[in-house]
């Protein structure tokens, strides 16, 4: 993590320098008490996922806020919220090494620690080192719900695993991980519902299969920001997953939304200043590749009409201005909204707190805080 930071307590957003990782805390924290509201009066919990803010503190603030913990996609995600105060982590992943098993082991001394397996060979490796370290952890079979990722196929075969788990000392069998993550973005509520709907069918059969066999199946988990509330109307899911919701991103803003999934706001931006005006109508800021991932699409600029983020390239990204646009001066600053919330956050140290608006003027919000991105970079 560099030492430098972009912005010190008390500064407008005009004096942060750029590139730099803002939030608007107070759409930030309208965004977590939206969540909390839509599940009241719902049997599930949340675990909250923190693949996409890599924040102990985010993390922290989304316990206080009824989360029971969080999800993290690897070990070092999990060590760094375990270090942070986090005491209970779930990776969502499956994890294959010796080195990143014994790491998990000693985690799971320190804080109540789940792992998702869908291989007999992973949950004999897992097996030896919880043995090897006087440990216990929670073991979730990952089911195929529809994603084509990770994942064994539902019913018999996740069957054939939680026997194995049950019988392998010092792992404990918590359930089913039962994500479909590439109904996030799919755009229409009818065709993610339809998604969505295939998924909870694959959990429930499955679950209804272990628990016929004699084995206890307390949690089903998943389920995303962009489906959430159809896993928590199911009856099936124990246990809510959801991550961007804190932020919103371009792709997500995207998706169709209506009830019963609430509306989140934009709350993550890119700082950047315009740094060069070669002809009126072309616009150069410092915030590229570098600056905001672009795997599901380019930036959109915030609040100024007229202006299209078009192009990127390292450390450039092109802005176009229609005609009769007042495009901005030299030096003005611009609010970006990354396409993709995770991999943008990972190219940052810090996160730059705003209270009070987003204006960058006079009458604009200012820096209340700046959060350590303290997972950036946490692979394995």
């Amino acid at each position: 993590m560099t030492a430098i930071r972009p912005a010190q307590p008390g500064q407008t957003l005009a004096e942060i320098d750029t590139p730099a990782l803002v939030i608007d805390l107070d759409a930030f924290e309208r965004n977590i008490a939206t969540l909390t509201k839509s599940l009241v009066g719902r049997s599930v919990r949340v675990r909250a996922h923190a693949k996409t803010h890599k924040c102990p503190e985010i993390a922290l603030r989304q316990i206080a806020a009824g989360a029971v913990g969080v999800c993290c996609q690897k070990v070092s995600e999990a060590e760094a919220m375990v270090e942070g105060g986090v005491g209970d982590v779930l990776v969502s992943n499956e994890v294959v090494g010796a080195q990143k098993l014994a790491r998990l082991a000693r985690l799971a001394k320190r804080a109540r620690i789940g792992i998702c397996v869908d291989d007999p060979a992973q949950v004999a490796a897992l097996g030896d080192a919880v043995a090897a370290e006087g440990a216990q952890i929670d073991v979730y079979v990952e089911i195929d719900v529809g994603a084509r990722r990770c994942g064994v196929a539902p019913g018999e075969p996740a069957l054939a695993l939680a026997r194995k788990i049950v019988a392998t000392p010092g792992l404990h069998f918590m359930g089913l991980q039962a994500y479909q993550g590439s109904a996030q973005h799919v755009r229409t509520m009818a065709d993610r519902r339809a998604k969505i709907d295939a998924a909870i069918e694959a959990a429930r059969s499955t679950r209804a299969l272990i628990v016929a066999n004699g084995i206890a199946c307390p949690i089903v988990t998943g389920a995303g920001s962009g489906s959430f509330m159809f896993e928590a109307a199911s009856g099936v899911y124990d246990e809510l997953q959801p991550g961007s919701y804190i932020f919103m991103d371009a792709d997500y803003a995207r998706n169709e939304w209506a009830p019963p999934l609430p509306r989140f706001e934009h709350s993550l931006f890119v700082l950047a200043t315009v740094m060069s005006r070669p002809v009126p109508e072309r616009i150069v800021v410092d915030a590229g590749l570098k600056a905001s991932s672009i795997d599901s699409g380019l930036p959109t600029v915030w609040n100024r009409p007229g202006l299209e983020f078009t192009r990127a390239s390292d450390e450039h990204g092109v802005i176009e201005a229609k005609p009769g646009t007042l495009a901005p001066a030299l030096g003005e600053k611009l609010l970006l909204v990354p396409g993709h919330c995770d991999p943008t956050v990972n190219l940052y140290d810090w996160y730059v707190c705003v209270r009070g608006g987003m204006q960058i003027d006079s009458s604009g919000g200012k820096v209340e805080a700046l959060w350590p991105i303290t997972a950036r970079g946490a692979l394995t």
